[in-house]
């Protein structure tokens, strides 16, 4: 059913964008009479290539975890207040970026520093394609500024990581089929009596697609056996389920990087010029207060198109 809810939502936007593009087209073969009916026009344009780009933007998404929420975790590096004030300043970005988005955020921790700052701070980030957008904001972060914190004013260069997962459901849903199973009775062997030796009562179930195989002969009946056969199953299938999602967690664990020089995927200059600039796109602009107050479309279009593999 989510499954199906997907593809009907990209059916929808994509029927939406063709009635839009209709209706444009039937508007503009209309001779504007008035500076402002050509005016009107001109802005319903604008506002129609800004939706298409953004539905080009979400074809980009089709990686399996792309959909789901993201969990962003910010930690400061080496630098003491400097560095803490730099993760506070990157986890106000990333709420004012929610925010934009229609986001919800639901903050998990959060560790203020000593004299300003944040220590560390994770937050879930709850909506379509979270994940999916802010993959791109994984690795280190490097500011470059006059420190408010240094009584000379002198220039100082600090680092954050920001380490984004996609949220597992923590509830595991074991869907066994019918047709998945293969199930074989036989006589059951050892201590049991005389009717535990004659009768088919044991159960072998076998689960097909995983090849996992449970039995059972210890219960004189077999419906008895088959059902503690299928919860040892049920079990069997819930502990491979959980270590494939530690599997999966550990993969993005495994992208982490040092919080150190040479390890930044962009940089933000406020001194002695404003820039900023990502380094795997090259991406850049002189606008780093919009930056700063979650504009981050620039970036996230970038690597996104850009064809580079993701977690």
């Amino acid at each position: 059913m989510r499954d199906l809810a997907g593809h009907k939502r990209w059916v929808d936007d994509f029927g939406k964008l063709e009635r839009e593009l209709n209706d444009l087209t039937e508007l503009a073969e209309l001779a504007a009479e008035t500076p402002e009916e050509a005016r009107e026009i001109g802005d319903a344009l604008q506002q129609y290539a800004h939706e298409l780009d953004k539905f080009e933007l979400a074809t980009y998404l089709s990686g399996e975890d792309d959909a789901r929420n993201a969990i962003v975790t910010i930690h400061p590096g080496a630098g003491g207040t400097e560095s803490q004030d730099w993760a506070e300043m990157l986890f106000r970005m990333y709420n004012r970026w929610a925010e934009q988005q229609g986001f919800a955020v639901n903050l998990i921790d959060y560790q203020a520093g000593e004299e300003a700052g944040l220590k560390s701070a994770t937050m879930t980030i709850k909506g379509e394609y979270a994940y999916g957008y802010l993959k791109a904001e994984s690795g280190v972060h490097r500011l470059v500024r006059i420190s408010p914190f240094d009584a000379n004013s002198r220039r100082h260069t600090s680092f954050a990581s920001v380490f984004v997962s996609p949220e597992i459901e923590d509830s595991i849903v074991i869907d066994i089929k019918d047709e998945d199973l293969r199930i074989d009775t036989y006589r059951a062997s050892g201590a049991g009596g005389q009717h535990v030796n004659k009768t088919s009562s044991a159960v072998r179930i076998t689960h097909i697609p995983t090849g996992i195989v449970v039995q059972c002969q210890t219960e004189r009946s077999q419906l008895k056996n088959k059902d503690s056969a299928m919860r040892v199953l049920r079990s069997r299938l819930y502990q491979q389920a959980r270590e494939e999602q530690l599997k999966e967690m550990e993969k993005y664990e495994s992208a982490k990087k040092k919080i150190e020089w040479g390890s930044q995927i962009r940089s933000y200059v406020f001194h002695p010029y404003t820039m900023v600039k990502d380094h795997r796109t090259g991406a850049q602009t002189s606008d780093i207060q919009r930056v700063m107050n979650g504009d981050l479309e620039m970036f996230i279009t970038a690597f996104l198109t850009s064809g580079q593999v993701s977690a």
